[in-house]
């Protein structure tokens, strides 16, 4: 399922910059990772994990998620950072940024909550990191707050960046970079303004560059769509929602067709609604009782079974052990 998932080469390019600054040798660093040059255009999940592992090794810098992030300013995210930029107010800048962010990454779903004295920024993995969760989130929490500050020039104030994963040693850096507290160990990602930053205007937006920027972001949204198997894009709604999984009428509605078409379709494709579920739920259970982040009962719960005997049944069915020995042998093997 992870090689569904792709990253734009700019990317990969940016990490290259920065190790060349560390006095990496970056054909080095592609050919450990299994490549022999630069792709061109996108990059399959397996090879960009491996590709950030030995970066992060070679360069022997674990703050290197922030130093790229650093570099990912709004001009880095093509067409979605130019209609940002020239949208007419921040508020916009954000719709633009969560509705087009597929067009630069599918490892993230971007999203706002707006409550009566705080607006969080929301970035949940799609799917499970693991090992590579902590330079992602850094990176791409960093890159997105670079342009709430290039939009706003300096008027929007981050009150804090919250990360889920414990506080590393380099703490101190992270707060030097991001400007502002740093929390860890938090039950969620990103980072929070106050509500008042939403209706800011943007003083450099151009509404006519808005339009043409939109429209292009647009047909290449569409064009993404196109080139999906429908059955990929039930498994992205599915990963998108995965602390809620909606059920096959609300799937069928998203996708804006009746269920039965729906299932009609994916029977088409070799697949259906329920085949689809109980892969994302295959591989989110893997990550999750790997990580040893969750108890049973909790992974049980966010994976949406009723009790915890259902889910040891059905770990049981894909592993042929149950989740405790699979988290035991993992363990072992570490």
């Amino acid at each position: 399922m992870h090689d569904d998932f792709t990253i734009p080469v700019e990317y990969l390019r940016l990490i290259a910059e920065q190790l060349s600054r560390s006095n990496v040798d970056v054909d080095a660093w592609l050919r450990r990772a299994g490549l022999t040059e630069q792709p061109e255009r996108l990059v399959p999940f397996p090879s960009f994990r491996r590709l950030v592992l030995e970066a992060l090794a070679m360069s022997r810098e674990p703050a290197l998620g922030l130093f790229v992030g650093e570099r990912l300013v709004a001009t880095t995210h093509g067409m979605v950072g130019f209609a940002a930029v020239n949208s007419s107010s921040v508020k916009m800048a954000l719709e633009i940024v969560e509705r087009f962010s597929r067009l630069r990454t599918l490892l993230f779903a971007i999203s706002h909550e707006v409550e009566e004295r705080e607006a969080r920024i929301l970035f949940s993995e799609v799917l499970p990191l693991g090992d590579i969760q902590r330079p992602l989130l850094e990176a791409v929490v960093l890159s997105i707050k670079n342009v709430f500050d290039a939009i706003t020039v300096g008027a929007c104030q981050v009150r804090e960046v919250a990360f889920p994963f414990e506080e590393p040693d380099y703490a101190a850096v992270a707060r030097d970079i991001f400007g502002c507290p740093v929390r860890y160990g938090q039950g969620w990602a990103g980072f929070s303004v106050a509500p008042s930053v939403l209706d800011l205007p943007i003083k450099l937006a151009d509404r006519a560059a808005f339009q043409e920027a939109r429209e292009v972001c647009q047909r290449e949204l569409d064009r993404l769509a196109a080139n999906e198997t429908l059955a990929a894009r039930v498994r992205r709604l599915l990963l998108e929602r995965q602390h809620g999984f909606p059920t096959l009428n609300v799937t069928a509605r998203m996708l804006h067709m009746t269920p039965r078409t729906l299932h009609r379709k994916l029977v088409a494709e070799g697949s259906s609604y329920r085949e689809e579920l109980e892969a994302v739920r295959h591989m989110l259970a893997l990550e999750h009782v790997r990580s040893g982040r969750f108890s049973m009962d909790e992974i049980a719960y966010r994976l949406g079974y009723t009790d915890l005997a259902n889910f040891r049944r059905a770990f049981k069915r894909w592993e042929a052990m149950p989740p405790s020995a699979y988290r035991a042998r993992q363990r072992s093997l570490d």
